[in-house]
């Protein structure tokens, strides 16, 4: 498995598949190239048929200069997420690159070896389990044993910039751009308190708040963290802050839990797909509840038995969520959906301190059913606004 810095990616929304992914590979492009006096740039797959609606065109025109970009609708490709790059010196053709924005970011090249080294040797939860119960050692203790201490300053500015998204969104009102004309929510729920609100009704509704708040600047191009997706940016940072808050946990301890969610996500992203242009929203807001549920699992000091049994939870009422957005928008219903998955991580929580001793599932089978399922998926469902809510919403 590769570094948690491969997962946790710094970066502007609204897409990490479609803008932060196409985005590194017109910059390596471009360093690769810089005396071509033109360029040319074919999307497919997703990126074809939702790169208008999350602005990926606008992405490579911000890197490339002279570029003419192309949607190609109807060729099949490897992967989903398919961009050919083409320089050009006196309009011939001097260097080309087929590139796969494989999700979170990341990107591969066709033909070249995978720049980025495995950091850890172990790549199933059951290995990594019975290597830290042996050794008496909690799960982020292993992600620095490999990663080494100086990840904990990447973590600490992780951390910042989820911060740091959270307390913008909650001050904003307007609508998001793209014309949709989608109101900006956060503001409206953290400032909603009602005279007489329970504890239950408050959490929902802060811990939904801070969901929101990251999901519209997302959408609306602010800068966030990648956990693991911009699409499921929201999920993780909304539980982190809301605890911190209720229970006074420090950074450090805040970092500890997020290098358990990013064990936990780099793990799905090994063994099956983070991508929703891949496997379907279940491959990012159930990634995404994964990673929740295990650092609010971790920050309560549970066993290892207990964190994988509330992060199988989290993925298994997951299983089959279809990815459809409006317009090919983060929007509609990816949002709400970060706000709903957030809630859902605590419930998991909660579950597994209770009855872990009686599960069935393991984390790892559970991660393959959702590859599996995510490759049944019809394409339509995963990533194209062709069905589902973007087939039938009319605006």
């Amino acid at each position: 498995m590769k570094s948690l810095r491969e997962l946790y990616r710094i970066g502007r929304g609204p897409s990490s598949s479609h803008t932060i992914g196409p985005e590194r590979a017109c910059k390596l492009f471009l360093s690769e190239n810089p005396n071509a006096d033109k360029y040319s740039v074919v999307l497919y797959g997703s990126l074809a048929k939702t790169g208008k609606g999350h602005g990926t065109n606008r992405i490579i025109e911000d890197v490339l200069p002279n570029v003419k970009v192309a949607f190609d609708m109807q060729t099949d490709v490897p992967h989903p997420n398919t961009m050919d790059l083409a320089a050009y010196v006196d309009k011939k053709p001097v260097a080309t690159m087929r590139v796969y924005s494989v999700g979170g970011g990341a990107i591969r090249i066709e033909g070249r070896e995978d720049e980025q080294k495995d950091v850890y040797p172990l790549s199933t939860l059951s290995q990594i389990r019975a290597y830290c119960e042996e050794r008496d050692m909690r799960l982020y203790e292993y992600v620095y044993a490999y990663e080494g201490e100086e990840l904990r300053s990447f973590l600490q500015s992780v951390w910042g910039v989820m911060k740091n998204a959270i307390a913008r969104g909650i001050t904003k009102t307007g609508t998001l751009p793209g014309g949709l004309d989608v109101e900006r929510r956060a503001k409206v729920l953290f400032d909603g308190k009602h005279l007489e609100e329970s504890a239950e009704t408050r959490e929902n509704r802060l811990v939904c708040a801070y969901a929101f708040a990251v999901g519209e600047e997302n959408a609306s191009g602010g800068e966030i963290v990648t956990a693991p997706t911009c699409g499921a940016c929201g999920v993780l940072p909304a539980v982190l802050q809301y605890e911190q808050e209720r229970m006074g946990y420090t950074d450090e301890e805040i970092c500890n839990a997020l290098a358990t969610a990013g064990l936990i996500g780099n793990l799905i992203k090994t063994n099956a797909s983070i991508s929703g242009a891949e496997c379907g929203c279940q491959a990012e807001i159930g990634s995404a509840c994964c990673m929740a549920t295990a650092a609010l699992s971790e920050l309560r000091n549970m066993s290892l038995e207990q964190i994988e049994y509330a992060a199988e939870v989290a993925m298994e009422h997951h299983l089959g969520l279809t990815c459809d957005p409006i317009c090919g928008l983060v929007q509609i219903p990816c949002i709400e959906r970060n706000a709903v998955a957030a809630m859902r991580a605590i419930n998991a929580s909660s579950l597994a301190y209770f009855l872990s001793g009686s599960r069935k599932i393991s984390f790892d089978l559970v991660v393959k059913t959702m590859y599996e399922t995510g490759k049944d998926l019809r394409r339509p469902y995963r990533e194209t606004a062709e069905g589902g809510l973007a087939k039938l919403y009319k605006k």
